[in-house]
């Protein structure tokens, strides 16, 4: 069990030296998603400012909301498209 704790904290430190490594985990919309840090599994999220803030469960909340709305609004154009293109 130790030798976990040795391993986070030489991730966090490897992140505090040369800045984390973010990669995107989950595009919510096309504007926004949230992206996990390599090394130290850090969570962060897009406000609707466009900046990354720290992903907590109010903000994973409100990305799954906002997720749903979006499906659902892509498919209803889809659908739309579909059959305007028919006449």
């Amino acid at each position: 069990m130790k030798k976990n704790f040795t391993n986070t904290a030489s991730n966090k430190l490897y992140c505090n030296v040369f800045g984390h490594q973010y990669k995107v985990s989950k595009s919510v919309t096309s504007h926004v998603k949230e992206y996990t840090c390599k090394c130290c599994k850090r969570q962060l999220t897009t406000n609707s400012n466009g900046n990354l803030i720290e992903l907590t469960p109010k903000y994973r909340e409100i990305n799954t909301i906002l997720e749903d709305i979006y499906v659902r609004r892509m498919s209803r154009l889809k659908t739309k498209t579909l059959s305007s293109s028919i006449y």
